[in-house]
């Protein structure tokens, strides 16, 4: 049961995602799409978004079809066309097979509605009372310097004292995308907690040792207490060492996907408000430092001209980041005499 101190604590969170992130004000009309187990931290946001004088309500998810939901459903497509909103929030949990309805509603909302999108998927209050409370000025600030940063580089090499050992070469078509965190305008959208640069890389090769894993195993297993090692080659997964059963539910999961065993996303995270790792992968990618995922490569965003049905994310820590042979962090924090050149 959710007390009043409870909401209280995440108060300032919420009222940075709705005042500092989103910039929500009397003109916005904000819809939550939320579920049973994030409807606290929905009403919460509901009545953030009403103090800042705009008009505000919740859908929950349950009401437009039985979860999973394998496909967008329509009654919640003709229902969110009918409120029209300026504002979206998306705070429902994350369950296995989700993915592609919530890509298709990210896809419908920034293009066809144009809102102002914050995807909180899996938020919990200990997100709302960290993630979310931060300065986000500054968590864009440096997200946007380390966009300019690697924007051009041709190869970023990734080490850790756990084994990490990665290298990564990019297209010079593929979009590197900024998430600062900040979305003021129509029709743009960013994860919330946030603060990351991501791509599709052209190829990747070596190793990864992760801590947390992304899509439903983040809910399902948390911060890994024995490491998760995948080898890749050629932008490709080779190889898998880890816990049973988590081993055999990846590979089963990856596999079962069109093109699942392929990197589709390089990613740095820039909260630098972040202190450790949760087990959450919607604040844990955001933690300073490299993660990358199998499955989707975002090409709506990138321009990779690919696409899977699962997008399954990694988290290593403590890495140490060479971009072009410049090296921008070590063992997990920012080298900002370095970034202080990028910083606008």
């Amino acid at each position: 049961m959710t007390t009043l101190a409870d909401i209280e604590s995440m108060r300032v969170g919420a009222r940075n995602a709705i005042r500092t992130c989103m910039n929500v004000g009397p003109r916005d009309h904000v819809v939550v799409i939320g579920d049973r187990q994030s409807l606290p931290i929905a009403r919460l946001l509901v009545e953030e978004a009403t103090a800042a004088g705009a008009t505000a309500e919740v859908l929950q998810l349950g009401s437009f079809g039985k979860r999973p939901l394998r496909q967008f459903p329509a009654s919640l497509k003709n229902t969110l066309r009918r409120l029209r909103p300026t504002v979206t929030f998306y705070t429902a949990s994350s369950l296995e097979g989700e993915v592609t309805f919530r890509i298709a509603l990210l896809r419908f909302l920034e293009k066809e509605l144009r809102t102002r999108h914050a995807h909180m998927v899996g938020i919990t209050p200990q997100m709302m009372r960290e993630g979310m409370a931060v300065d986000y000025r500054q968590i864009a600030k440096v997200t946007m310097a380390v966009y300019e940063c690697v924007r051009p580089a041709r190869e970023i090499r990734v080490t850790s004292p756990e084994g990490t050992h990665l290298v990564a070469r990019f297209h010079p078509e593929y979009r590197w995308i900024p998430s600062p965190g900040i979305y003021h305008r129509q029709g743009e959208w960013g994860n919330l907690p946030d603060g990351e640069v991501y791509t599709c890389p052209l190829t990747v090769d070596g190793t990864l040792v992760a801590r947390v894993l992304g899509d439903y195993f983040s809910e399902k297993y948390g911060y890994l207490r024995d490491p998760f090692i995948v080898t890749v080659q050629e932008g490709c997964l080779v190889n898998v060492e880890g816990p049973q059963p988590l081993r055999d539910e990846f590979l089963a999961y990856v596999q079962g996907a069109e093109n699942g065993e392929r990197v589709g996303e390089f990613a740095i995270g820039t909260n630098i408000g972040l202190k450790r790792l949760i087990g959450n992968l919607l604040q844990d990618e955001k933690f300073p430092g490299v993660h990358m995922a199998f499955g989707d490569p975002y090409g709506h965003a990138t321009g990779a001209d690919w696409t899977s049905p699962i997008h399954v994310d990694m988290v290593a820590v403590k890495t140490t980041i060479e971009v072009d042979g410049e090296t921008i962090m070590r063992e997990g924090e920012f080298d900002f005499d370095v970034l202080s050149r990028y910083i606008a």
